[in-house]
């Protein structure tokens, strides 16, 4: 099982086959569609990753730009934007915490499974590092205008909750702090064999959740997803 880091910079691929088989319910794009207009807007997705996001929203959006810190992501994402959709969409690299769009011109900011690696790679000032991504994500966006976020609440687990201590009292800065409104999604992964499954399980997730996959013959693996949205004020 690679580290989160190496993922990042030598996994692209694997991740891409990853989150492809996450979601197979189609939950996640309604989430977003109750919330806010996509119709006409400008949207950016922080911490793109191999393009989940931009491929999911592009079609009802004006133009929407994914930004990583990792080429080797915005690689693999490049490839599928260009076999699969249209014009309106754009790739960029750039730190969370530096994002080079001006301030109040984005009517949704999104982010996925980005920011939460910050709990792991910055274990002893997560909270410093999270609030840097997180004002330069509300910076962006115009008033009246949405900033979301979409995290893990547990892979392979009967019940939603926050993976890890520090996870959870991120989410609870999200939520008490920052005053973002929250809800939980089914995500369930749903691969084609138990083989696959096995596979790409133990790979990103270990043995032990490898070894339940088999026990539980989990074609499709139980996944949560946690959803936090604001919107800017004005």
């Amino acid at each position: 099982m690679p580290e989160q880091s190496e993922i990042y910079t030598h996994h692209a691929q694997e991740y891409e086959r990853l989150i492809f088989r996450e979601d197979y319910q189609g939950n996640l794009l309604p989430a977003v569609q109750a919330r806010c207009t996509l119709d006409g807007s400008m949207v950016v997705d922080i911490g793109t990753g191999t393009g989940r996001f931009v491929r999911m929203l592009q079609p009802g959006t004006n133009y929407i730009l994914g930004l990583d810190i990792s080429i080797p992501m915005l690689e693999v994402a490049k490839a599928h934007l260009v076999e699969h959709v249209g014009e309106n969409w754009g790739l960029g690299a750039a730190d969370n915490r530096d994002l080079p769009i001006a301030s109040g011109v984005v009517d949704l900011a999104i982010s996925g499974w980005s920011f939460g690696h910050a709990t792991v790679w910055f274990e002893d000032r997560w909270r410093e590092e999270i609030n840097r991504f997180l004002e330069e994500m509300i910076r962006i966006v115009k008033p009246g205008g949405y900033a979301m976020i979409f995290e893990t609440m547990g892979t392979g687990t009967d019940a939603p909750g926050p993976p890890t201590e520090t996870l959870k009292a991120y989410y609870d800065f999200l939520e008490e702090e920052l005053g973002f409104n929250t809800t939980t999604i089914e995500t369930d992964y749903q691969f084609n064999s138990i083989e696959e499954a096995e596979e790409v399980v133990r790979f990103f997730f270990g043995d032990e959740l490898g070894d339940k996959v088999i026990e539980n013959n989990w074609v499709t693996l139980p996944e949560w997803t946690g959803f936090w949205w604001l919107k800017k004020p004005g």
